[in-house]
C-alpha cells in the first residue's frame, strides 16, 4: 500500500481510536428513559448503573493496556480493545435482563479502558513540535463532536426501540477497519537496553490532579445545569440539554485553535484559561439571565478545551517515550475520578456548609478556581523573573 497514503490516513485514524473512547457511556444516554420503560422492574439506580458502569473497568484496564504494551505492539492492543468494545457495546441488545445489559457494560469498560491510554500516546509517538500540538487539539475537538453527533444519533434510534440505541457501537467496525488499513505496528514499549528503567515523575501526578479537578468542576455543568434552571425559573430539561451542549462548542472552539492559543498565551495559557472559567462560574452563582448562563457554559468549555490537551502535553513532555502509556493511564484515571466524584464532593461540601443550592457549589468553585489562578500567576512570574536573572 501507498506510504503516502498511510501517512494521510493517520491523523483521522488516531481521532478515531478518541471518538470511540469518548462514546463509552454517555452515548446511549438518550436511551435510559425507554430502557426503564422496557424494564420496569428494574431499580432507577440499575438503570443509571448502565451509563456510569464502564467506568468500574476503565481505571484498571487502563493501567493494565499500559503494562500490555511492554509486551505487544499497540497496534495489537488497540485491535483487540476494539473487538471487546464491540462485543461489549452492541451486546445488551441480546439481553433479556438488566442484569445482561450491564455485564455488557462492563466488557465495553474493559474495551474503552485498553483504548483510552493508547489514543494520547500514539500522538507523541508520530507527531512532534506544533504539529503534535495541533494533533491533540484536533483529538480532542473531533472527540467532543463526534459524542454530540452519537448521542443524538442514539437518540433518533431510541425512538425505534430501546436495542436499537446500542447500533451506536457499530462505529468500531469502521474504527477496526481504519487501525488495521493504516496504524503501524509500531514498536513494543521498553526502555533501551543500557538505560536503567526509571519511576514515573511526581510531577505528573501534580498534573493528573489538576485534570481531575478541573474535570470536578467542569462536570458539575452536566450534573447541576438542569437543576439549577428549574431553581432559578429559567428553563426546563430540554433547554439544560442546549446550555449544556455550549460547554462541548466552547471546548471544540479552544481545541482547535489550541496552537494558536499557545503561542499567543504561551506560559500564561493555563492561568488565563482557569481565570476564565473562575469567572464564568461566578457569574453562575449570581445572575438571573439565561444569556449570561449560556455565556458563562461557554467560558467554562473553553478552559477544559484548551487545558486537558495542553496538561496532556505537558505530561508526555516529562516522561520517557516507553513511560507515556503508563502515564497518560494515570492521568486519565484520576481524571475519571474527578468526573464521578463531582457531584458527591460538590453536595457534601454545601450540605455541610448549610448551603444546599447549585449557586453555593458554584461561587465555591470559582472561588477555588481563582485563588489557584493568583498561586498560578505567582509561580509564571517567578520562574520567568528567576530564568531572567540568571
Amino acid at each position: 500500500m501507498d506510504v503516502m497514503k498511510i501517512n494521510n490516513m493517520l491523523k483521522p485514524t488516531i481521532i478515531a481510536i478518541s471518538m470511540a473512547t469518548v462514546m463509552a457511556g454517555a452515548a446511549i444516554s438518550p436511551a435510559l428513559g425507554v430502557i426503564s420503560q422496557a424494564f420496569p422492574d428494574a431499580s432507577p439506580t440499575l438503570i443509571k448503573l448502565i451509563l456510569t458502569v464502564p467506568s468500574l473497568m476503565i481505571i484498571p484496564f487502563s493501567f493494565v493496556a499500559s503494562y500490555l504494551t511492554t509486551k505487544m505492539t499497540k497496534r495489537s492492543i488497540v485491535l483487540i480493545g476494539l473487538i471487546i468494545y464491540m462485543i461489549g457495546g452492541i451486546g445488551p441488545q441480546i439481553a433479556s435482563t438488566i442484569e445482561v445489559i450491564i455485564a455488557f457494560r462492563l466488557l465495553l469498560g474493559i474495551g474503552v479502558g485498553l483504548l483510552m491510554p493508547l489514543a494520547d500516546s500514539l500522538i507523541n509517538d508520530y507527531f512532534i513540535g506544533k504539529e503534535r500540538t495541533k494533533m491533540m487539539g484536533l483529538n480532542s475537538a473531533f472527540s467532543n463532536f463526534g459524542g454530540i453527533l452519537t448521542m443524538l444519533f442514539a437518540g433518533w434510534l431510541a425512538t425505534l426501540s430501546w436495542q436499537a440505541p446500542f447500533n451506536v457501537y457499530l462505529l468500531g467496525v469502521v474504527i477496526f477497519i481504519l487501525v488495521f488499513l493504516y496504524l503501524p505496528k509500531g514498536e513494543i514499549q521498553k526502555p533501551p537496553n543500557n538505560e536503567r528503567k526509571v519511576k514515573i515523575p511526581g510531577i505528573v501526578y501534580l498534573y493528573g490532579f489538576a485534570m481531575g479537578g478541573i474535570m470536578l468542576a467542569y462536570y458539575s455543568v452536566s450534573t447541576n445545569m438542569a437543576l439549577f434552571l428549574e431553581e432559578n425559573n429559567l428553563g426546563g430539561a430540554a433547554i439544560a440539554g442546549t446550555v449544556v451542549a455550549f460547554a462541548t462548542v466552547g471546548g471544540m472552539i479552544t481545541s482547535l485553535l489550541l496552537v494558536q492559543i499557545e503561542v499567543t498565551l504561551k506560559r500564561y495559557l493555563m492561568p488565563v484559561m482557569l481565570f476564565s472559567m473562575g469567572i464564568a462560574f461566578l457569574t453562575l452563582a449570581f445572575t438571573n439571565s439565561l444569556t449570561f448562563v449560556i455565556i458563562s457554559v461557554t467560558l467554562i468549555g473553553f478552559g477544559q478545551g484548551s487545558l486537558f490537551p495542553f496538561l496532556t502535553l505537558k505530561v508526555l513532555d516529562v516522561v520517557k517515550p516507553y513511560q507515556a502509556d503508563k502515564a497518560i493511564a494515570i492521568v486519565s484515571s484520576l481524571i475519571f475520578v474527578g468526573q464521578f466524584t463531582s457531584p458527591v464532593i460538590l453536595d457534601s461540601i454545601g450540605l455541610l456548609a448549610g448551603f444546599p443550592t447549585i449557586r453555593f457549589q458554584y461561587g465555591l468553585l470559582a472561588m477555588t478556581i481563582l485563588a489557584f489562578v493568583i498561586f498560578s500567576f505567582i509561580l509564571t512570574w517567578r520562574n520567568k523573573t528567576n530564568k531572567t536573572s540568571v
